[in-house]
């Protein structure tokens, strides 16, 4: 998959099947939209693509929205990559990019810069300044450009009753699994692995620190979790603990991981994390054995949930 950072830096070699969007988590009501962009490239001998924009408009728009995504950048590109699309358009958004019109936008970019030659957009897609054009616009922009609209309709991007914002409600609850069921895969979590304090070691649960650099990624709410990661190519399952550790009077929220049977230097490595279950709240015990005595019952509980 080739990836452009601006579309003002790109032009098309080749026609594209393409479609606009955020697609922020890339779930499995994003994936009927994307397939199809895939499949007719394919039909039609066109290059599939996507144009999708950062930051995500409403955090341009909307200055108060604190909104958190569920991808970041180079996850999502990931999830793209591993379906099967040919060109993603990372395309900064600005104030001055939103005061495109509609001919601006459809003629200069999508005919002029990227040859869409199909576009596949869903029912209640809005584009150019103050999102004032519909899908009747861009067929007749299609007619004089040359072109052909496809709109997926309501009723079938709605028998997959799902939006991102119900899954960052979900996990922003701690309702992983139903996270997981809406974006067709495991919510992940990729950054770096630091150093901590060394509790967990002193536990007999020693822990590694994820740190993740993209302030806007959603972390799922404070708890346990039943993980998954892929670790020198193989699959290696743990958990890991998202809060501020009560029993120590930590201060600062942390995203430990314990992984089972598993001893390599992990420290100043990029990992991703799958998240799969989650097993309870963060609480404070009464002493650091009663906590390590959870840990253990976490573990055993993990395991169980590995097992099923």
């Amino acid at each position: 998959m080739i990836t452009v950072q601006s579309i003002f830096e790109y032009k098309a070699k080749e026609p594209v099947a393409i479609t606009i969007g955020t697609f922020d988590g890339v779930h499995i009501g994003h994936r009927k939209i994307l397939e199809k962009v895939i499949n007719h490239a394919k039909k039609a001998k066109l290059k599939s693509a996507v144009l999708t924009f950062f930051p995500h408009p409403r955090m341009v728009l909307q200055k108060d929205a604190d909104i958190k995504l569920l991808n970041t950048i180079a996850e999502k590109q990931m999830i793209l990559a591993n379906m099967g699309l040919d060109i993603l358009v990372i395309h900064p958004f600005t104030t001055k990019f939103s005061r495109l019109t509609a001919t601006e936008f459809v003629r200069d970019l999508l005919v002029n810069r990227l040859k869409s030659k199909k576009i596949i957009i869903g029912y209640d897609h809005r584009f150019g300044r103050n999102r004032t054009a519909n899908i009747t616009d861009l067929i007749a922009f299609g007619n004089i450009l040359d072109f052909s609209v496809e709109e997926i309709q309501a009723q079938e991007i709605e028998e997959v009753s799902v939006s991102s914002t119900k899954i960052r409600k979900a996990l922003e609850e701690g309702d992983v699994d139903t996270a997981n069921a809406y974006l067709g895969y495991n919510y992940m979590l990729t950054g770096t692995v630091t150093k901590g304090k060394g509790l967990g070691r002193q536990l007999d649960f020693p822990t590694a620190n994820l740190t993740i650099d993209e302030s806007y990624k959603l972390i799922p709410k404070t708890g346990a979790y039943t993980i998954k990661s892929k670790l020198n190519g193989t699959d290696v399952f743990g958990m890991m603990n998202i809060g501020y550790n009560p029993t120590v009077n930590g201060k600062f929220k942390t995203i430990e991981i314990h992984f089972f049977d598993f001893k390599d230097n992990l420290y100043d490595r990029t990992i991703q994390i799958d998240m799969l279950h989650r097993l309870r709240d963060e609480k404070k015990f009464d002493s650091v054995y009663s906590l390590k005595e959870q840990l253990a019952r976490d573990k055993e509980n993990s395991l169980r949930l590995i097992a099923q």
